[in-house]
């Protein structure tokens, strides 16, 4: 650098012609524009996980398994499609008689996303037991539809709960755990409680709620209500009561759950599922 005369400094500068110019802008634009390409694939990739298990239209890929009969034997219409819904429906009976049901999936899953909608009916069945008054749930990680003896009541498996208000005035919280003949970690520990609340809010019972349930295996269980995280635990096992007249050699106390079969619950109340979609996790 040297002073000319009107002491203003002058640099010696490489001298870029306009080709290059232009070529570098090119260059610059396609980049970006590849990286926005990358970046709408990998969104549709993403969508495209998810499947849709329930068609809409009828039962195919689900069987029936109540208490008191054979797997496959769908007591009077227990579960049924109307309206692009599965419903829970009690029209055809008399008597509930500890007919506690169960609606699987074809296929068993190990780490997964799971998203439905459910709300209640004003059906109840007066002979059964109060708690299931507005209550009903999710299966996971079940034993097979056809390994539940007939006599069997609860699927040993992990349940995704749901209440709705009583008309009480006391809280219901949903996205609650229960454990028919298994057990989880709650706060790093093993939890004895058959169910463990959740933090959601009371909802009312015919108001649609959005439900989503995420599997890691046998380590974390995550339930979701409305988009919010409200409840987690981890280690699902078979242990505990509350399922009664298995197979016992279905019952290996101690046994983590990695995977299982997904079931709709059927226990005196009348409840509604829809939109059910599942997203296989690594």
């Amino acid at each position: 650098m040297k002073p000319n005369k009107m002491n203003f400094p002058t640099f010696n500068r490489p001298s870029f012609q306009l080709s290059q110019l232009l070529a570098i802008f090119l260059l610059l634009l396609l980049f970006y524009s590849c990286g926005k390409s990358e970046s709408k694939t990998t969104v549709k990739s993403t969508e495209a996980e998810w499947e849709t298990i329930f068609n809409g239209k009828n039962l195919e890929g689900w069987t029936a398994k109540l208490q008191h009969h054979e797997s496959g034997d769908n007591y009077a219409n227990t579960f049924l499609v109307v309206d692009g819904i599965i419903q829970v429906n009690y029209d055809g009976y008399e008597r509930f008689d500890e007919r506690y049901g169960h609606l699987f999936y074809k296929k068993p899953y190990s780490s997964f996303h799971l998203k439905f909608d459910y709300r209640f009916t004003d059906q109840w069945m007066e002979d059964a037991p109060s708690y299931t008054y507005r209550n009903s749930g999710v299966m996971f990680h079940s034993q097979a539809p056809e390994t539940i003896l007939k006599e069997q009541d609860w699927p040993i498996s992990v349940e995704y709960q749901m209440l709705a208000d009583a008309g009480d005035g006391k809280p219901r919280p949903t996205g609650n755990m229960c454990s028919p003949g298994t057990e989880v970690f709650y706060n790093g520990e093993m939890d004895p409680r058959h169910c463990i609340s959740s933090s959601s809010p009371t909802f009312p019972w015919d108001e649609w709620v959005h439900a989503e349930l995420i599997v890691y295996r046998d380590s974390l269980v995550i339930h979701k209500v409305n988009g919010e995280q409200v409840l987690k635990y981890t280690n699902p096992q078979i242990g505990g009561g509350v399922a009664n007249r298995f197979d016992p050699s279905y019952k290996v106390d101690g046994q983590m759950l990695k995977e299982g079969y997904i079931g709709l619950q059927a226990e005196g109340q009348g409840v509604e599922f829809k939109n059910i979609k599942i997203k296989e996790l690594n």
